[in-house]
């Protein structure tokens, strides 16, 4: 007796049948974290990512497939967030803060060093493609400005010269120590396979909070300070699951009765519901 042939799956991808099997088992595990399996697009696209370096062709038409949605749904998404790339990234993203306090500490004068040392503005790539340099916005480390970030690992209170010797050990493929969190640096690729959920065992390497960032809790201790106990009356709203005052109660944002002139005169003559102009 002939077995019957295993019907294959369907795809416009150009993936050969190792990758796409590989996609598929990885994507089918993101899929399977959410109630509604479209709700993994996000880390899906950081999957893809992973394999070719940035988000392709057939990176979304592989994530429409597996979502049943279409490449124009998932390209609105990919299209949205700076951490997604439509054109092939370098193997390290260097990030450098230029928000307003890690410029007004040096951020904008650290950009232009490296842009110029390297040859390529924001979101360019070396032609070696060991590097893509990026302006980003606040990285949440204020306390450390100003700041640069290899692959999202952190680099502290950076100068010109600094970030440049720090790129260029990078392109010379050098071992580099973020400032905090993990104890070295991984590739694009790794990190953006970590975004997808994959984890790669060294989220408690390194150091966490450094001195900056605990210094008010120090002062705290140092003084007996501690934050308020929430008030009995507080706990059984909460309990009870009470979310909105009563209308007319301080809070309330629901319709309430004119407190001056001008309240009174908008939305004057106008139907229940239809929007004052």
């Amino acid at each position: 007796m002939t077995a019957e042939p295993v019907e294959q799956p369907t795809t416009k991808t150009r993936y050969d049948a190792e990758t796409l099997a590989s996609l598929t088992t990885d994507a089918t595990a993101i899929m399977a974290r959410y109630p509604d399996p479209r709700s993994g697009l996000l880390p899906m696209l950081h999957l893809v990512q992973s394999v070719d370096g940035y988000v392709s062709r057939d990176g979304i038409l592989f994530c429409a497939e597996m979502l049943g949605i279409t490449a124009a749904e998932v390209s609105a998404v990919a299209t949205f967030y700076t951490q997604y790339k439509r054109h092939p990234n370098g193997t390290y993203t260097v990030g450098v803060c230029t928000n307003t306090l890690c410029a007004v500490m040096g951020g904008d004068a650290i950009f232009d060093e490296l842009s110029e040392h390297l040859g390529v503005g924001h979101d360019e790539t070396t032609p070696d493609g060991a590097i893509t340099l990026e302006r980003v916005e606040c990285n949440a480390a204020c306390d450390y400005a100003p700041v640069v970030m290899v692959n999202w690992e952190f680099f502290d209170n950076q100068t010109p010269e600094s970030a440049t010797a720090l790129a260029d050990k990078l392109i010379l493929g050098e071992d580099v120590v973020p400032t905090r969190g993990a104890a070295s640096v991984c590739s694009f690729k790794q990190m953006s396979r970590v975004l997808a959920g994959f984890p790669d065992g060294r989220a408690d390497e390194g150091v966490g909070a450094g001195a900056p960032t605990l210094a008010g809790l120090q002062i705290a201790r140092e003084r007996g300070w501690t934050a308020p106990e929430a008030s009995a009356a507080g706990d059984a709203d909460g309990a009870a699951g009470q979310t909105s005052p009563p209308v007319g109660t301080p809070g309330s944002s629901a319709e309430r009765k004119p407190a001056t002139a001008s309240d009174a005169s908008v939305g004057k003559d106008k139907k229940p519901g239809e929007d004052a102009k």
